[in-house]
């Protein structure tokens, strides 16, 4: 199992990261009081200034009262004058609300721990007063799964400092909700298993109940504003989409960053389950729009995760012009030629490509004389379209391991079909699996499987075949579908191929050397014909 534990990013200027490393509170351990850790420096230590502040912020976040029903929050973590005119818009929504208890979920920057560690004391402190923990609550969810355990991981002070991602947010619950009970949460492991183990004991403890989950989480650190933007723009698609397969997978491969991603998916899992479709961006910014410096930035969301009639990702807009389609088709077969030819991995420019600079998940098929000879993709949105294209199409030809690489005799007999995946959206109700419109991935522990919406057409497939097929192509029995112990999720997708064959290619003696770099793609598959 693939572990990806939090990185220590404190939002603080270099004085504060200072003070932060000399500060030595401890919990009181007779009383099992969690002790205010970053009082004075995240946020003032003193009660009248820190209201006052928070009615500053709270003042400045206008934000419109929610149709639907508030599953769950997520706001940012750093210090106030960085992030809380973000965290405010998130705490806006609250200044009418009431909730019995509230379930913050934190990521842990100082120590990595392989499970979820829910508090073993008795109350959290602020300047505002005590938390009170809500212990029966916390002591049924640690024995929904062995991930999540009562511990003092992740949540006492120590001599390097405090957990302040789980703190920060308290402020701003006392103020706008007044009593409530806390269940504070740290994920000392941020994985796709932790993830779902929490989203779905979660959703079962929730169920029924008036309580309100919070995430914890800044975006993405200390790049320059404009990288900041387009980095970050990338996280809040995938949650505005509802894509937060896609979301985990990419911040766990690194390509994106949210500190407290984890915590994020783990609250649309649980929200999803209780109701919630609709994810509303209420608030973007950065340490530069915040600050001033624009140098070394630090993003920031406020999101609210809704009851609605539909997911909010079903209606995204998508469509690729026909002459880019053919482009793409004709990248994928350079692509192929050169690795076979010339043992090399072909260099698209991106100037030729315009839909295509945009990342999207894809497949590439290649069929000769109507069968299938390989096909490999990108299930998530990694790399810009057109990469993905050279890519699965170059994998397809060599590092399918279904079939022996493609030769350069074969070459004119080739026939290619590419598929771009919409994002992935979790299967709820079998029943709305559409077959000739949806493709499927089930994941299991380590069992992952995929198949394109084309491939149950091609077979003359029904639903329940399909869902059997998947299981197998994941290396799952058959009937794994139906366990609750599996995830399916469904997506489309826009496929084109070539409309014939083009024209034989001068022939070359067959030899075959993979070409030496870039290594394999990580996330590449392959679909079951």
């Amino acid at each position: 199992m693939k572990k990806r534990f939090s990185r220590v990013f404190l939002v603080l200027s270099a004085f504060c990261i200072a003070l932060l490393c000399g500060h030595q509170t401890i919990s009181d351990e007779k009383s099992g009081v969690r002790e205010a850790a970053v009082a004075g420096q995240f946020y003032p230590a003193q009660p009248d200034e820190l209201r006052k502040m928070l009615d500053d912020l709270l003042a400045q976040a206008s934000v419109p009262l929610p149709s639907g029903r508030i599953v769950a929050l997520i706001a940012p973590h750093a210090g106030y004058i960085y992030s809380g005119k973000v965290a405010a818009y998130s705490y806006a929504l609250l200044q009418h609300q009431k909730f019995e208890r509230v379930v913050v979920i934190a990521p842990s920057h100082f120590e990595g721990f392989p499970y979820i560690s829910v508090f073993n004391g008795d109350a959290y402190a602020t300047p505002l007063g005590i938390v009170p923990v809500d212990k029966d609550f916390a002591a049924k969810l640690a024995k929904m799964d062995p991930l999540i355990q009562i511990s003092s991981r992740g949540h006492t002070p120590t001599q390097q400092g405090g957990e302040h991602a789980l703190e920060v947010q308290l402020p701003f619950l006392q103020h706008v909700l007044g009593n409530f009970r806390l269940v504070p949460i740290v994920m000392g492991e941020q994985s796709y298993e932790t993830e779902r183990a929490l989203g779905v004991a979660l959703a079962k403890m929730v169920k029924g109940t008036n309580s309100l989950i919070l995430a914890s989480s800044d975006l993405s650190h200390y790049h320059t504003y404009d990288q900041a933007v387009k980095l970050d723009q990338k996280v809040l698609k995938s949650i505005e989409h509802w894509d937060y397969l896609s979301l985990s997978q990419n911040l766990q491969g690194g390509r994106w960053e949210a500190c407290g991603g984890g915590p994020i998916v783990a609250a649309m899992i649980a929200a999803e389950k209780l109701g919630a479709k609709e994810a509303r961006i209420l608030k973007y910014a950065n340490s530069g729009d915040t600050t001033g410096d624009r140098s070394r930035v630090v993003g920031y969301s406020a999101v609210a995760l809704l009851q609605a009639d539909s997911h909010s990702g079903k209606s995204e807009p998508y469509s690729i012009p026909q002459k880019e389609k053919d482009a793409l088709l004709a990248l994928a077969r350079k692509s192929v030629e050169t690795a076979v030819k010339e043992k090399k991995l072909y260099e698209p420019q991106a100037s030729d490509y315009s839909v295509s600079l945009q990342e999207r998940g894809v497949f590439v098929t290649l069929k000769k004389k109507g069968e299938l000879r390989g096909c490999i993709g990108l299930i998530t949105p990694e790399k810009p379209l057109y990469i993905g294209v050279r890519d699965a199409a170059t994998y397809a030809a060599l590092e399918d391991p279904r079939f022996s690489p493609v030769i350069a005799a074969e070459l004119p007999d080739l026939h290619y079909e590419i598929s771009v995946l919409t994002p992935f959206h979790r299967v709820l109700d079998v029943k709305e699996v559409q077959v000739g419109r949806d493709g499927l991935l089930m994941i299991q522990g380590r069992n992952e499987g995929v198949l394109l919406p084309q491939v149950p057409t091609e077979q003359g497939w029904d639903r329940k075949t399909f869902l059997e097929e998947t299981c197998l192509k994941a290396g799952l029995p058959p009937h794994a579908w139906q366990d609750e112990a599996t995830d399916i999720y469904s997506f489309s997708a826009i496929v084109f191929g070539e409309q014939k064959l083009p024209e034989p290619l001068p022939l070359e003696k067959p030899t075959f050397q993979k070409p030496k770099e870039p290594p394999g793609p990580p996330g590449l598959d392959s679909p079951r014909p």
